[in-house]
């Protein structure tokens, strides 16, 4: 097998410029969260209220989140080693899912056990206060929305470079940190919007039932960004294609090299925030010397380094075209073998 490793030196501009702004969105964040869990739980102590509680449990296991995130961002950023040949980039989505624990664990479980609490009539909140609530809920909605705003215009130029719609982007980024904030602000405010309508409608009809159904409704918009989270990253961790645009244009660089005559087998893997390892299988041209194959495999490295500043590392092999396994394995991941020419996804 011919490979060439594309030193990660040439593309550290555009990886440490993300990375410094990924950085900014999580540490706006943690300021945002550390100040509003405090006024909440203050808040909930006098209330009672089991919608603020379960926003306080919220905003503590946001804070939690922030720094499990920052401590992704510092680790996955280590250059590789002997033990780690491809670096320490998956590392930051074992961080990422972390957080989705953390926000089922910390955050939804308790807004059901206050819910459940609620509607069984162990816990019975107090209608003074709630024009404190309200304040601090006030005060919660502008801080969010200002993090908010930071984490949108991140993913939203995100996607733009990379010519996505906005939820695209979002189920094909090899970046979670950003899309985690997001995620966590977007429900941080529908939360204190949940909380608001839960305490103003228990002081207007005085019954705590709409208290303990606020506090379940933020359970259950916390357990779904906590799903969501946990299956980007699962599927991260488990090693996803890179962007089929990529592989749909490393397959036809490759097809059409005058060396190659068949294009037998292609993989890509993403391997951490815009490191892409591509391997692929070739059949080249019978009357090519073995120093006309290695030096073909060097400049065709090269060209798909050049053209994508994603593709980190490339490995190509020369095989034959008719290989019984080879067939029968690259059928059993395609459905079908790769054309000559073949540029499609």
């Amino acid at each position: 097998m011919a490979g060439q490793r594309s030193g990660q030196e040439t593309d550290g501009g555009h990886g440490e410029g993300k990375e410094n702004e990924s950085g900014l969105t999580v540490l706006l964040t943690l300021g945002a969260n550390l100040g509003i869990a405090v006024a909440k739980g203050f808040a909930a102590l006098i209330t009672g209220s089991a919608s603020m509680a379960a926003e306080t449990a919220h905003s503590v296991a946001d804070t939690f989140n922030e720094l499990l995130l920052l401590v992704g961002l510092r680790r996955s950023g280590r250059p590789a080693d002997r033990r780690h040949p491809l670096g320490y980039g998956k590392e930051r989505y074992t961080w990422t899912l972390l957080v989705a624990v953390a926000i089922f664990g910390m955050g939804a479980l308790f807004s059901f056990y206050q819910g459940f609490q609620t509607l069984t009539g162990h816990r019975r909140g107090e209608e003074s206060g709630t024009l404190i609530a309200f304040g601090v809920l006030g005060v919660a909605f502008v801080l969010e929305g200002i993090s908010w705003q930071q984490a949108v215009r991140q993913v939203r130029d995100a996607a733009r470079a990379e010519d996505l719609p906005l939820l695209a982007h979002i189920r094909r980024t090899d970046e979670p940190t950003s899309v985690s904030v997001l995620l966590e602000d977007s429900a941080a405010l529908i939360g204190v919007l949940i909380a608001a309508g839960a305490l103003g409608l228990h002081r207007l009809t005085g019954s705590a039932t709409w208290d303990g159904v606020g506090s379940l409704l933020i359970g259950v918009l916390l357990t779904a960004v906590a799903l969501v989270l946990g299956r980007i990253n699962l599927n991260l961790l488990t090693g996803t294609q890179a962007d089929p645009r990529i592989v749909a244009d490393v397959r036809a660089r490759l097809g059409a090299a005058p060396e190659v005559e068949w294009v037998v087998d292609i993989i890509t893997v993403t391997f951490g925030a815009d490191r892409v390892l591509a391997c692929a299988r070739l059949d080249f041209r019978d009357d090519l010397t073995a120093g006309d194959v290695e030096r073909a495999c060097v400049r065709m490295a090269r060209e798909l380094h050049d053209a994508h500043e994603e593709i980190d590392e490339v490995f190509l092999e020369p095989v034959p075209r008719d290989d019984p396994e080879l067939r029968e394995r690259v059928i059993a991941r395609y459905g079908r073998t790769l054309r000559p020419k073949d540029s499609g996804g």
